[in-house]
């Protein structure tokens, strides 16, 4: 399950630097603020930038506020998303990847499209992914939080057809108010706010409201569905595409 809101309340923030490392991107990888509670990431010409989570997550709900690149960003990708270790042969991710676009032009995103703020480009969403502790959910792949900002105007976007434009970089997204309210394998329920929240997730869920505001951004904004790409599953879409 993941849930999305387009609100700036205030989450819990804590020091990055004790939280998460660099992934790739040396100096392009700052924090800044008292105590390191925000976090930037650039793409130049030449390398993008990530970090990650030092810990690893079974189930949880993971906050973090963001700020996408502003102005002309074609070409470039800027993602979130939780994922476990690849080398044990059976990948579980849950992936936002924000497409850049021309300026003026929507946001996209994948698995979902967000509308793009033209008036003011803040571009501030507060995002909220919950993995929830169902019988269908994996119980022993446990996730780190991942973000990175790269380019890609092979395909990101109109497909490929525009291009990045080095004369407007370094580009750069902005992260804070992170809140990881979660528990580590083999651990008690831990939240990076400092408190104990007594897995709070675990009962959180879409009400009534959140289901048909889930439906509407469906109708209105998505602008693609694997689960209906036929020609990319020619041998049939994945497991999950085929659960309820």
């Amino acid at each position: 399950m993941i849930i999305f809101s387009f609100t700036t309340t205030s989450v819990y923030g804590n020091n990055f630097n004790a939280v998460f490392e660099r992934t790739f991107g040396d100096h392009r990888v700052n924090t800044y603020g008292q105590d390191s509670q925000g976090l930037s990431l650039s793409l130049d010409k030449y390398s993008g930038s990530g970090f990650r989570s030092k810990k690893e997550y079974l189930f949880g709900r993971f906050d973090m506020q963001l700020k996408l690149v502003s102005g002309d960003s074609a070409g470039t990708v800027t993602t979130l998303y939780l994922s476990s270790n690849q080398k044990t042969g059976t990948h579980d991710e849950i992936d936002f990847e924000f497409l850049g676009n021309v300026s003026g032009q929507p946001t996209h995103s994948i698995p979902m499209c967000l509308a793009k703020d033209r008036a003011a480009e803040s571009n501030n969403f507060t995002f909220e992914i919950t993995r929830t502790l169902e019988s269908r959910s994996p119980k022993n792949q446990p996730m780190k939080m991942y973000s990175s900002l790269w380019n890609a105007d092979d395909w990101a976007t109109q497909g490929g057809l525009v291009k990045t434009d080095w004369s407007k970089a370094p580009f750069t997204a902005y992260y804070r108010n992170f809140n990881i309210d979660s528990n580590a394998p083999n651990a008690a329920t831990l939240s990076t706010n400092g408190k104990k929240t007594r897995g709070a997730w675990r009962t959180r869920d879409l009400n009534a409201w959140g289901r048909r505001r889930l439906r509407w951004v469906q109708k209105y904004f998505m602008i693609y569905d694997y689960c209906a790409d036929s020609k990319r599953f020619t041998q049939g879409v994945p497991a999950e595409c085929k659960r309820s």
